[in-house]
């Protein structure tokens, strides 16, 4: 431990905002430029190695496990337990070794698949600005020591707790800890031992973000011993998907099925006389089999793999299971910069109030941009590169930072002459804040008098298509920068940019359209620039609704009048999150935004798409982070969710229609039979042979169809689908007992071959007819899934003839009765493709 006492670790770990700054640089050995890196290194690997080591063994551990937790697989083992102490050892080695390598199988696979998130996630890990050495560097959240000192702006994610050290105008949002979404004011200080947590003004907590200011922190905590981390242990607040939600109640569903005919087949064959052990065995064998273990991991391999897919596109899955939500968006809502856009910004004017280029303008506008060092921004950046020509150096002399309530950012310099306070922003911020104007002859005047010309170029400005912020100045004496100076100021001008329609973005929005997908731009951009833009990109007689018209608009009434609604214009943050709520009444919306004002937008949405550049709060919420803001590879991302639905559909199908038939069957057949019509481990002996196959459907090919509609989850569908096609299977289930019991006269192993051959290649089978909602011949089935099958097949076949034949109760079969077998098999296929296709004909359901 790095502390100098060891008796300081709780009051680190608990009341740390009692004490300055100054103490706890001198108890945590560190100053005012930070860690060298190689004490830096030192702590990380003395605090985290071991941590890390231990948490990803726990997670192996839990993932084996959770392979085996379904009620029915536990009470499978538990039987083969008591049928151990019984001494039928033979039967518990063979069904153990089937129960273990399903579990095995199904547990490397999606441990794969999660390792292959894991990768992705690194990709785009929170970066934190730190002083190592005493030069400020960027380095991971994770890498972040107690005893740094980190440097923070507009947008950054807190990576641990803090105590600060300077603070300008810092604004911080704690409704992640404290449920109050208004920003809270910090300084710096020291407070009482009992003060409360939303009034600890001198410290800062991990997972909480700075919405506006800058700071300089010293980091007293992290992770489990922050605060955050406290409350990450105590509770885990996991927010269900629709599809997660259907796959939960359709698992209850069928157990309630599966156990209720478990029982029944249990008390039959106890009502024949037959052995107790043997009965329970074979009853809970078929509840097993029924039950759709490998769900969990087919789910997540099929979305690992469209993981890997959208990472060619540049395109960073952060929550794996919101693969699935993004094939269910049928409405995508974003900003118009950067995607309907180019993005980058161009200077196309620095002008007076009556349209004419103006030097003054000019020098105020890069004073401000050159000299602002909070809140990064293509703004301040295209400024930046404006030349021109003073004749005398300026200084900074204080800095009132921008945020989203302001809208404004303020820089005081100082000239050879006088100290002028310049505010540049929003429009009709920027005007509220002055009483006066610079006229074109460099006179001051009452605005009063200008009024009208000003709205007037504004608006004149907008309708040509660019982006306008007005820009105005005072002189001042002051020593100290706050906001309460923005008052009274002079208005001197607009600043016009430029941002044009990506080449392309038509094509782009006609795919999102053949994909059923619709397009809304929400901006805080004015109307008359919205319009412009939704005319360049074919919006014919665009419907744009303001933020001021929002304010005026109950709850109800926006459900309706969003629905129809092309764009949102002059749009508050806050308001944002309201447009998202009142879609997803109607749709599945996916809002892209990369800003601190889109976080709520974001966090509301059923998917939430940032970019690479965004900051750090925008990315955290985020499900998706593109690393290229381009709507096309939210195109793609959208085809691979519905892939993704697809498959994991097709297992649901595959397992529930022939697995539900065969419990009809053999309830069937335990009233007819002198004898178990298989044997319990023959039963899961068909569960293994078809789970290899079966796993193989996460990578499947699907129909182009399939694109081009949101898969939507719908229990009634699956319902109807595993009664018609269970009753199909136990059709043809039945026609095989009855072909073996009393045209053959099957003797016990011989029926059971028969029953067990028979059994697995309709399941095979069954797995080629419901991949597609074509004729299956129309179809190409996956590579591995063809060749897996056709290995399973041959496997099943030659099983009875193998040495070790006798040990799982199977006997070579004649060739009559194999070829009775193939032969039910092949009608049993020609029905099933007919049946298909019109069960998909009459629902018109992925």
């Amino acid at each position: 431990m790095y502390f100098k006492k060891n008796i300081l670790e709780e009051k680190v770990e608990n009341k740390f905002w009692q004490y300055d700054s100054s103490y706890w640089l001198e108890q945590l050995n560190s100053s005012e430029k930070g860690l060298s890196q190689a004490e830096a290194t030192k702590r990380i690997s003395k605090n985290n190695s071991a941590l890390k080591n231990r948490s990803a063994l726990r997670k192996d551990m839990m993932l084996f496990v959770y392979q085996f937790k379904s009620p029915l697989m536990l009470m499978l083992i538990g039987a083969v337990i008591i049928s151990g102490f019984l001494g039928d050892t033979s039967e518990v080695f063979i069904i153990l070794f089937i129960v273990l390598s399903t579990g095995l199988l199904s547990f490397f696979q999606e441990r794969n698949a999660g390792k292959v998130v894991e990768k992705l996630q690194a990709l785009i890990a929170i970066k934190t600005t730190v002083f190592r050495d005493g030069k400020i560097t960027k380095i991971n959240a994770n890498q972040i020591v107690a005893g740094d000192i980190i440097s923070l702006t507009a947008g950054d994610m807190l990576p641990a707790d803090c105590i600060l050290l300077a603070a300008n105008e810092l604004y911080v949002n704690e409704s992640s800890l404290t449920g109050e979404s208004y920003p809270v004011r910090k300084e710096v200080g020291k407070l009482n031992e009992e003060t409360e947590l939303s009034k600890r003004s001198n410290s800062l907590w991990e997972g909480t973000n700075v919405i506006s200011g800058e700071a300089k922190a010293l980091v007293i905590q992290t992770g489990e011993n922050s605060l955050f981390g406290h409350i990450a242990k105590s509770a885990s607040i996991a927010v269900e998907s629709t599809f997660e939600k259907g796959i939960k109640d359709f698992g209850y569903f069928l157990m309630k099925i599966t156990l209720v005919l478990a029982l029944f087949i249990l008390i039959v064959n106890l009502l024949n006389q037959k052995s107790i052990m043997e009965s329970a065995l074979f009853a809970l064998a078929l509840a097993v089999g029924m039950a759709p273990e490998l769900l969990p991991a087919i789910a997540t391999i099929a979305m690992s793999a469209g993981a890997k897919k959208l990472l060619e596109k540049k395109v960073i899955v952060k929550k794996l299971n919101s693969i699935q939500n993004l094939g269910e968006v049928n409405l995508l809502c974003t900003d118009k910069t950067g995607t309907i856009t180019e993005g980058s910004i161009k200077i196309a004017g620095l002008i007076n109030y009556i349209g004419q280029e103006s030097e003054w303008v000019k020098k105020l506008a890069y004073w401000n941009a050159s000299n602002e060092t909070g809140y990064s921004n293509p703004i301040d950046e295209a400024l930046k590169d404006i030349k021109i020509e003073t004749g005398y150096k300026v200084s900074k002399t204080g800095e009132v930072p921008y945020d989203f309530i302001r809208k404004r950012l303020s820089i005081a310099i100082q000239t050879d002459s006088e100290q002028l306070l310049i505010s540049k922003g929003a429009f009709s911020q920027i005007k509220s804040i002055c009483n006066k104007i610079r006229d074109e002859n460099n006179e001051i005047q009452p605005i009063t008098l200008f009024e009208k010309k000003i709205d007037q170029q504004f608006q004149l400005f907008g309708e040509q298509g660019f982006r306008v912020i007005a820009i105005c100045y005072k002189s001042i004496t002051a020593d100290s920068i706050t906001k309460e100076l923005e008052i009274d100021m002079i208005f001197a001008g607009f600043i016009l940019m430029s941002d044009p329609v990506k080449k392309g973005i038509i094509e782009t929005i006609n795919e999102l359209y053949q994909l059923k997908v619709g397009l809304k731009i929400i901006t805080g951009d004015n109307k008359n620039i919205a319009l412009s833009i939704a005319k360049n990109i074919g919006i014919k007689n665009p419907i744009i609704l303001t933020g001021k018209e929002l304010l005026n608009t109950n709850t109800e009434a926006l459900k309706q009048l969003v629905k129809r609604t092309h764009i949102f214009a002059e749009v508050e943050p806050q308001q944002k999150e309201r447009i998202i709520l009142a879609l997803k009444h109607s749709y599945t919306v996916a809002y892209m935004g990369d800003g601190i004002n889109d976080v709520g937008a974001i966090n509301a949405a059923d998917v939430g798409i940032s970019v690479d550049n965004a900051v750090d709060v925008a990315k955290e919420a985020a499900d998706f982070v593109l690393m290229e803001k381009e709507l096309i590879v939210i195109a793609e991302g959208i085809k691979q969710g519905r892939k993704t639905f697809a498959n994991t559909m097709k297992y649901l199908y595959i397992n529930t229609g022939a697995t539900f038939g065969n419990m009809f069957s053999v309830a069937v057949a335990s009233l007819l039979l002198p004898f178990l019509p298989m044997l319990p481990k023959q039963i899961l002996l068909t569960n293994f042979l078809t789970d290899f196959p079966y796993l193989s459907v996460a990578n499947d090919n699907v129909d182009s169809d399939v694109y081009t509609k949101p898969g939507k989850w719908n229990i009634k569908i699956i319902r109807n689908y595993m009664v018609i096609f269970g009753i199909h299977s136990s059709i043809f289930d039945i026609i095989t007992f009855l072909t073996l019991f009393y045209v053959l006269k099957a003797k016990e192993a011989t029926f059971q071959t028969g029953w067990f051959i028979e059994s697995i290649l309709t399941e095979l089978c069954i797995l080629f007819i419901i991949r597609t909602h074509r004729a299956f011949i129309k179809s190409q089935p996956g590579k591995y899934l063809f060749l897996l099958s056709i290995l399973a097949l041959i496997l099943t076949i030659t099983l009875p003839y193998l040495p070790f034949a006798r040990e799982i109760g199977l006997t070579p079969l004649p060739l009559k009765n194999l070829g009775l077998m193939l032969g039910i098999v092949l009608f049993y296929i020609l029905t099933a493709d007919i049946l298909k296709v019109w069960f998909f004909k009459k629902y018109k359901q992925t």
